[in-house]
């Protein structure tokens, strides 16, 4: 997740699970991919942005049903991350994205989780966040 100053990066995803709907970027890890490359690169593809990972937000499981069946299971690890460079722009499966104010974000329909874990991030960025690929904090 990015954040700058009183602004948060949010993509509109063009995929399932979630389409159509605002949210924090994220995507897959590669088989054999580090945490920060893969956040880099994810960013990089949904925003045109390139970023700096920071700290560990928060980790968390997202498991999705269809009545018993388990239809998508997804280990969700969110970082703070500083803006370098790039130009924004919705790429790869988002759909829109754009800097929101915070006080905005009731407006974008966010998930509860996803409206916790980026009020975490304000507050994480606003007393200078160290940079931290240490153990995560827990939800």
């Amino acid at each position: 997740m990015v954040v700058d100053r009183d602004r948060v990066l949010l993509v509109r995803r063009g995929g399932k699970p979630l389409k159509g709907e605002w949210s924090i970027p994220g995507g897959l890890v590669h088989l054999g991919e580090e945490l920060k490359t893969a956040v880099r690169r994810e960013l990089a593809e949904e925003t045109g942005l390139e970023v700096e990972p920071l700290a560990c937000l928060v980790v968390f499981d997202r498991v999705v049903r269809d009545g018993r069946r388990v239809k998508y299971h997804y280990v969700i690890v969110d970082y703070l991350c500083r803006r370098r460079g790039g130009r924004l722009m919705p790429a790869s499966d988002a759909m829109d994205a754009r800097w929101v104010r915070r006080q905005d974000l009731a407006q974008y329909n966010l998930t509860d989780v996803a409206h916790q874990v980026i009020l975490r991030a304000f507050a994480l960025a606003e007393r200078g966040a160290p940079i931290d690929w240490g153990p995560p904090a827990s939800p």
